[in-house]
């Protein structure tokens, strides 16, 4: 038996998996996380989401200011947030427990 996806459970399914995202908000169509991490951490865990990025081709966005990292993951020019994307901000999760872990 298959199961049937209509766009109503593909927002549920994306809006459950969001739940499970500590930290990150939603701001339309797009989700934000800010992590307190130094410069090396940073550069680290910017190498990881590139790689991961790349591969699911998608292009989050990454900044730095004083001790923060700002990550911004979606498009924002009213597209919905899709499965890759959601999936991006799980892995770059992975990427900064892996990062922080000392």
């Amino acid at each position: 038996m298959r199961a049937l996806f209509t766009s109503r459970t593909k927002h549920d399914y994306l809006s459950d998996a969001l739940t499970l995202l500590h930290g990150w908000t939603r701001d339309g169509e797009q989700i934000r996380r800010t992590l307190v991490i130094d410069d090396s951490q940073h550069a680290e865990l910017t190498e990881r989401v590139k790689v991961v990025a790349d591969a699911l081709r998608l292009r989050p966005d990454i900044s730095r200011q004083d001790t923060e990292t700002r990550i911004r993951v979606g498009h924002g020019d009213g597209e919905p947030l899709t499965d890759g994307e959601v999936l991006l901000a799980a892995r770059i999760e992975d990427a900064y427990r892996a990062v922080t872990a000392d």
